[in-house]
């Protein structure tokens, strides 16, 4: 029966455990070249135990950002500036992974703390967005109507991604992960929420997937066939129309396979404000076995991971192949050390430590307590 700490082989890639961290936005790089302090805050994650680091959201575009503080790969310079991350990562014995995406409508906004609302075009750090149709996600805080995209655009966008992958390959990245989630571009094509087309991009299911799987198709062309090429995708909205949307979700997974996608993280869709998501200790496990089900595709799943005994439960009870822990690695990189302990592991920082903070923390350990009575040994 797998486990939390077994490793996990996909292509010709094994992570030494299941322990994901996932790609979290800092917003702190600057014309999308990633920080000092981002390398730091990556190379940390990768040193604290966890099997894959997959790099934050990184824009294929200058348009594709969700902020201005956004990594990109649309220029060589960007990348270049990845490659020390990616050798890092790589040098701790974790796997290093990026995330590729196009915010689409929700792009163009300041950063979380500053407001997390659009910025006017015209505003510092503001640009125009484009989107399948024109519709704003809502009328208060990301209330731009993106720009229509003609079929030249999605040509565009779709080169994009391609060239970003190219350069992702060429900075020592082992893992892609391409972002069809959370309401940005590739999502609001797939959801009736966002895309209202008259043309063979919108419609019926078929054209509101076929985007998707051309972007797929695309990529897969420049991604060597032993790396995975994986993909996080909302397969869910919480919005009352949850079983409608899983069914199709499901359906569009199944040709994700046959373009070549070897894995997917599963998560919400994030297309809609009326969403009444349930949240709470792993909530999703119930939709992502499912689809790990109905797909036959090694899977992720991601929120509410950060207990450990919860963590180990959804790799051994069948719901998910990998988990994601987000939160928990922020408060202490060091988490799955943390969580090698709590599950009883043996000699658990060799299992999850680099050498020199393993030794240390093996060799003073704390003797068990002697019973009174009893002499030392």
């Amino acid at each position: 029966m797998p486990h939390l700490f077994e490793p996990f082989a996909l292509k010709g890639v094994t992570l030494r455990n299941r322990i994901v961290a996932p790609p979290m936005c800092m917003y702190s790089a600057t014309d999308g070249i990633v920080s000092q302090w981002q390398v730091a805050h990556l190379t940390q994650l990768a040193t604290g135990g966890a099997g894959l680091v997959i790099v934050e959201a990184t824009a294929v575009s200058p348009e594709g950002r969700i902020t201005w503080g956004d990594v990109g790969l649309w220029n060589d310079g960007q990348a270049d500036a990845l490659r020390p991350v990616a050798a890092a990562i790589k040098a701790t014995g974790a796997v290093p992974g990026i995330q590729l995406g196009h915010a689409g409508r929700k792009a163009s906004a300041n950063r979380p703390w500053e407001g997390d609302d659009h910025i006017a075009d015209g505003a510092p750090h503001g640009w125009p967005t484009i989107g399948p149709s024109p519709l704003a996600f809502d009328d208060k805080k990301l209330w731009k109507v993106p720009s229509e995209m003609n079929v030249a655009d999605v040509a565009r966008v779709q080169a994009d991604f391609v060239a970003a992958a190219r350069r992702a390959l060429d900075a020592g990245f082992e893992w892609l992960e391409l972002h069809f989630a959370h309401g940005y571009l590739a999502q609001s094509f797939f959801s009736e929420h966002s895309n209202r087309r008259a043309d063979r991009y919108g419609g019926s299911f078929a054209n509101r997937g076929r985007f998707l799987l051309e972007t797929i198709a695309a990529v897969r062309e420049v991604w060597p066939d032993e790396l995975p090429l994986t993909i996080r995708f909302g397969v869910i909205e919480y919005d009352g129309q949850d079983e409608e949307t899983l069914a199709e979700a499901i359906a569009l997974i199944q040709l994700f396979r046959e373009a070549g996608i070897d894995l997917v993280s599963v998560s919400v869709g994030f297309s809609t404000v009326d969403a009444e998501i349930p949240w709470g200790p792993a909530f999703m496990a119930p939709v992502v076995s499912r689809v790990r089900r109905k797909t036959d595709l090694p899977v992720a799943i991601a929120w509410g991971l950060g207990t450990p005994e919860v963590a180990d439960a959804a790799v051994r009870d069948g719901t998910a192949d990998l988990v994601k822990v987000g939160q928990a690695l922020l408060a202490d990189p060091h988490w799955p050390f943390a969580a090698a302990m709590a599950l009883g592991m043996e000699r658990p920082s060799w299992a999850t430590l680099p050498a020199p903070y393993a030794y240390w923390l093996e060799r003073y350990r704390p003797k068990p307590a002697v019973p009174p009575g009893q002499p030392e040994s």
